[in-house]
């Protein structure tokens, strides 16, 4: 009974079909296999050594889609000794011509996920400068324009006419930009902001939308991170309509405020304090010397005002607040050397009796 089983597996045509097919199946995956463990081990230490990283960069888009089409020319080749499926099937054909179109896009469009950071490592290593805010786009626009051409080639495969579907769209334009306007502002907006660079990642911007640090630029929107740690979107047609004020381009940062001394201070006191602060602020290395003003400024019904009115060097949110701690401690030593107070709100209240009222209380 085995001995016919046998017989009739080797000299049946289709049993050996079969088998053949399964196997040439199962050495394809096992070529994956190796490739993965071996051959694109040996590709990434090559490419790592590459200037830029731009060759392991490519390599690690490429891994998947080429493990894949070990699969797909599996297929391809198992099926053309298949006896039940017809290996010359147009419908066949075109799935294995789509299957490599779509693993060929995989690839590209990962390497172009990718571009974002081989530019930014082209910023920090050569002299080429590409504004922050360009990479981002640069990066989704080459995917766009991967997928679209991917997209008419399988539309081609499959017999229909690019051309004609470009024809629809636009006799269907009117409706379409109609009913995309808000789509369309948001994309002009994103592109005023490209142009004219009011602000570009990283920076903190306020505007009355939002104030905090910018996280993203898309095609529609801007993504802004507060100092609540939430992040906000905001559309770029509401940003490029909105006054922008950019903390980020500041080149020093104001301190401003007023010091209430109160009427009992002599004025010599006065002078010589209001002189020693002016002094200190000068000379002080975290404050700019451009512009100073420390200056007995106005009367007020609580105590004398002192004005304050300089920079500091730095624009570092931290750092600006110790160097204003800093001259903050020092004026607190000045006034108790000088041993000026300084003024409480507080008011007097005088009260006079009339003549008669007074002689009746005194008679009383």
């Amino acid at each position: 009974m085995i001995v016919e089983i046998w017989d009739f597996i080797i000299f049946n045509e289709n049993i050996r079909n079969i088998g053949l097919s399964i196997a040439l199946f199962l050495l394809f995956l096992l070529f994956r296999k190796l490739f993965a463990k071996y051959v694109f081990t040996l590709l990434m230490k090559i490419g790592n050594k590459t200037p830029g990283g731009v060759l392991s960069s490519a390599f690690l888009s490429f891994k998947k889609p080429v493990e894949w089409f070990f699969t797909v020319i599996g297929i391809y080749i198992a099926i053309h000794y298949f006896p039940y499926i017809d290996h010359t099937n147009p419908l066949f054909l075109d799935m294995i011509r789509v299957s490599i179109i779509v693993l060929i896009t995989w690839g590209l469009y990962g390497l172009a996920s990718e571009s974002s950071a081989f530019f930014e490592r082209l910023n920090g290593k050569y002299s080429i400068k590409i504004d922050e805010i360009l990479i981002p786009f640069f990066s989704r626009a080459l995917r766009f324009i991967i997928l679209a051409i991917s997209f008419s080639i399988i539309a081609q495969e499959f017999g229909y006419e690019i051309s004609g579907f470009v024809a629809g769209l636009g006799l269907g334009g009117l409706a379409i930009s109609l009913a995309a306007q808000d789509a369309l502002a948001n994309l002009f907006g994103g592109i005023v902001i490209i142009t004219e660079k009011p602000f570009t990642i990283g920076d903190w911007i306020l505007t009355p939308s939002v104030e905090g640090t910018v996280e993203d630029i898309s095609f529609r929107s801007t993504k802004v991170r507060t100092f609540a740690d939430a992040v906000v979107v905001v559309p770029n047609a509401t940003l490029a309509k909105e006054p922008i004020t950019n903390w980020s381009e500041m080149g020093k940062r104001q301190i401003t405020f007023n010091l209430h001394v109160a009427h009992v201070t002599p004025v010599d006191k006065l002078r010589k304090t209001v002189k020693r602060i002016e002094e200190y602020v000068t000379k002080h290395d975290a404050v700019h010397p451009e512009t100073i003003f420390v200056k007995f400024n106005e009367f007020q019904e609580n105590g004398f005002i002192v004005y304050f009115y300089f920079f500091t060097k730095t624009t570092n949110w931290g750092e600006y607040l110790g160097v204003r701690e800093e001259i903050n401690f020092k004026i607190l030593e000045i006034l108790n050397e000088e041993e000026v107070e300084l003024a409480l709100y507080s008011r007097k209240l005088y009260v006079e009796q009339d003549t008669e009222e007074r002689g009746f209380a005194s008679e009383a």
